[in-house]
């Protein structure tokens, strides 16, 4: 869907843009674009899908087809937890969106997070496999696990805890564990394992996805030997929420949010406000940015999505440099030509020079920040390129006279 095919002269009041991931596999973009249909079709707005990463349009892409023709743009996440692409790549192309459409208003909603509606659709995908095993939750033992993606995001991982107890209070499960396909533990693998040793007639394996992906697959194995390796335990794997209506739900209500400026996120347990034991390198808006622009960065097309459906490729060092309207001004340009002609010189593959939108600290521009580092130069001229990478990204000596720590 584009909104560049306005009458001249007429303008929506409000667009929502749904933001998904974006997939290798179209059939999960679809998915994406189906319920942004779905969706302006409950709210009576415009709705356009846009993509983080892997699919078009991308998040700029897509507001630069809708700004023309609105005066506000209430963004929309169909993420289910609040990671690094809710708290840190969203937020970044909004900022970006901002300087750029000045005109436009733009809200940005939460993600799909802990909801009555997504609870009840994950009871109903259980049902399904007690059906499809001739179990009754009612006069059989039946264990669910739920399984989530996982997240170096301890508060993302949490609430998927959180709905497995929801999932669990007053609905007959003998048990309902929470369990991830990967980045953290406990993996499918133990979890299963572990539900075995208390001999439940059943095990229903709901996976926690919204798409029939490749990891929607590696959970569905995952039952299916467990299944084999138990034969007193009879076990099955649900289908993902998918474009469930009750998906729109929780869609309206973060539109609501958005729109009045009412959102609400989980800031005490958010490792990028708060030191949290084992986290304490994430806290600080600066480093999550660079994190986030590197990950985006870093997406490399391959073709054994297979067997790596989010496979990444990272230089050792990463060079941002911020040509947004004031630092642009300040000569940013220049510096960013100057790094990538010095950067060439470098081994392959170990440093990558990119421009990046507004980092936050106008007025003390042109600003480069290197990452893995954490390390930020301020009024850096193209002179200075040289010395950046020759002693920093070279020999891993930070240039002093430019640190914004030591100004």
């Amino acid at each position: 869907m584009s909104r560049t095919d306005s009458p001249a002269g007429s303008l929506n009041d409000e667009a929502v843009l749904l933001v998904g991931h974006g997939s290798r596999r179209e059939a999960s973009n679809e998915q994406v674009r189906s319920l942004a249909a779905d969706l302006e079709g409950r709210l009576g707005v415009p709705v356009d899908a846009g993509f983080l990463e892997l699919a078009e349009p991308t998040i700029p892409d897509a507001i630069d087809a809708l700004a023309p023709a609105v005066a506000n743009i209430s963004v929309v996440h169909l993420s289910l937890f609040a990671a690094s692409h809710v708290k840190n790549d969203v937020p970044a192309a909004l900022q970006r969106a901002r300087s750029q459409h000045p005109e436009v208003e733009f809200n940005n909603g939460s993600h799909l997070g802990v909801h009555p509606a997504i609870v009840d659709l994950l009871d109903d995908r259980a049902a399904g496999v007690e059906a499809d095993l001739g179990v009754d939750r009612a006069a059989d033992d039946v264990a669910v696990v739920l399984c989530a993606r996982g997240s170096s995001d301890p508060d993302a991982n949490a609430d998927v805890h959180k709905l497995a107890r929801l999932l669990y209070e007053g609905r007959g499960f003998s048990r309902v564990d929470a369990t991830f396909i990967g980045v953290t533990e406990p993996t499918l693998d133990e979890t299963l394992h572990d539900v075995a040793k208390h001999r439940p007639d059943a095990v229903v394996v709901v996976p926690y996805m919204l798409g029939d992906g490749v990891l929607t697959g590696r959970i569905r194995e995952g039952a299916a030997e467990f299944d084999a390796d138990y034969p007193y335990v009879e076990a099955a794997c649900g289908d993902p929420l998918g474009t469930d209506s009750r998906l729109l739900d929780v869609l309206g209500d973060r539109w609501q949010e958005a729109r009045t400026g009412s959102v609400e996120m989980s800031c005490d347990t958010c490792k990028y406000k708060v030191e949290l034991d084992g986290y304490e390198e994430d806290v600080g808006g600066a480093k999550a940015m660079l994190r986030a622009l590197n990950h985006q960065e870093a997406h490399e097309d391959r073709d054994d999505v297979a067997d790596d459906p989010h496979a990444h490729d990272a230089p050792d060092r990463h060079v941002a440099v911020c040509t947004n309207q004031t630092c642009a001004a300040e000569g940013a340009p220049a510096v960013l030509e100057r790094l990538r002609q010095e950067g060439r010189d470098a081994d392959e593959g170990s440093l990558r020079v990119t421009r990046t939108s507004c980092l936050g600290q106008c007025g003390d521009g042109p600003n480069v920040a290197v990452y893995p580092d954490g390390v930020w130069y301020q009024r850096v001229d193209p002179d200075d390129a040289g010395r950046i990478v020759s002693s920093h990204t070279d020999r891993d000596r930070i240039v002093s006279d430019l640190d914004s720590q030591l100004l």
